[in-house]
């Protein structure tokens, strides 16, 4: 089995308006040459609004993965090469106000679930 290098990052990895979420999940997974970012956004105020936003259509969290591309010593999501996964990757809802309260437990959680999913993927040396 191969080892795959898991290295938690505090900016969000992907969506435009990342800077104004309060829920922002980033790991990068390492296995040998392949990098991959698992990005989650959430609990988006725009411009510091106090009412919770989508990030998009009914959307109010999402989870993305992506290549990584290496600038220099930087390295970050490649936003032209998706990496696709079978795990839940959004919450949805009508209203904000249609939210569980512990949304930000389940957007974690589903965050660690594509982890997990392309941690086995990488680890069994699947195509991704």
């Amino acid at each position: 089995m191969r080892e795959v290098k898991r290295t938690e990052r505090g900016w969000a990895g992907h969506f435009i308006g990342g800077a104004d979420c309060r829920f922002q999940r980033n790991t990068l997974l390492e296995c040998a040459r392949r990098k991959i970012i698992v990005s989650t956004v959430g609990n988006y105020h725009p411009r510091g609004r106090a009412e919770i936003d989508t990030v998009g259509h009914l959307r109010y969290y999402e989870t993305m993965a992506f290549h990584a591309a290496q600038h220099g010593p930087y390295i970050d999501s490649d936003a032209s090469r998706q990496v696709f996964f079978d795990s839940p990757w959004s919450i949805c809802a009508d209203k904000v106000r249609d939210l569980p309260e512990e949304v930000d437990n389940m957007a974690n959680d589903m965050h660690e679930a594509v982890v997990a999913e392309l941690t086995a993927r990488l680890q069994a040396g699947k195509k991704l």
